[in-house]
């Protein structure tokens, strides 16, 4: 069993996977002012309310991008396990060629989301990750990562609009009935989730045509699946598809 860990914006999110099971998992809010000690207490609650003993686990690996909280869950991770994480970089054996000017500058959960779909579909294939930002990255049917798009998530976007328009109410992110709507609710409500499924169905037509192929089309993040029945080019969502990836890349990089 191992421990995978993805350091987001917003979330850190702990899973545990037996072979190619996930059997557990813990989300937290990310925050630097969290000691080391403490994150290694919520794991260790985390463990035993799962009723898995720390003599299981065989290891643990760690994607950020968060730099400034790093330390700490390695250090958690030291404690708990005995063992150093695997940490999660363009340099560690990932199974794809990256093709981007300058890898160092690629979010690794971007590189760990293309790792997990091209293994699942072993095809080409076009990641959007729907989270505090929305990434785009594409990988082709010989395991090339050619990059994507970043653009602001869905809930940045929505808040930028409550905060910036005065006389427009914050909203709940319910799908309307219809585009076409007749009170400033909706109104709002149409604007932001059909419009965000615009954006992506945008985004991933002009991304198949530069490709020159037609890739499957997966979301994962934690709107995915709000925006999914609203889009015309998403073709299935995989809720977990950065801790698949990331126990993946460990059996790849496990010593």
């Amino acid at each position: 069993m191992i421990l995978v860990v993805d350091i987001g914006n917003t979330n850190i999110v702990f899973g545990l996977y037996e072979n190619d099971d996930l059997s557990g998992i813990l989300r937290v809010e990310t925050d630097s002012s969290v000691s080391a000690k403490d994150y290694a207490d919520k794991l260790l609650f985390f463990l035993e309310s799962e009723h898995v003993p720390v003599s299981k686990l065989n290891g643990s690996i760690i994607a950020s991008v968060v730099p400034e909280i790093d330390e700490l869950i390695k250090e958690a991770c030291r404690v708990i396990l005995n063992s150093e994480p695997v940490y999660v970089s363009h340099r560690i054996d990932l199974g794809l060629k990256i093709s981007y000017d300058n890898p160092g500058q690629v979010g690794t959960d971007r590189l760990v989301n293309a790792v997990a779909a091209f293994e699942k579909y072993n095809q080409a294939v076009i990641i959007i990750d729907l989270g505090t930002a929305t990434t785009f990255d594409c990988v082709t049917a010989e395991g090339e990562y050619l990059g994507g798009a970043i653009s602001p998530g869905l809930k940045i976007s929505a808040e930028a609009l409550f905060e910036k328009a005065s006389k427009l109410p914050k909203v709940d992110l319910d799908v309307p009935d219809k585009v076409l709507c007749t009170d400033t609710v909706t109104n709002m409500q149409s604007g932001i989730l059909f419009g965000y499924a615009g954006l992506v169905d945008g985004l991933v037509n002009r991304m198949k045509k530069e490709m020159g192929s037609e890739p499957f089309v997966v979301a994962t993040g934690g709107l995915a699946s709000l925006i999914l029945p609203l889009s015309d080019t998403v073709d299935a969502v995989y809720e977990y598809l950065t801790l698949y990836g990331l126990k993946i890349i460990f059996e790849r990089n496990k010593i």
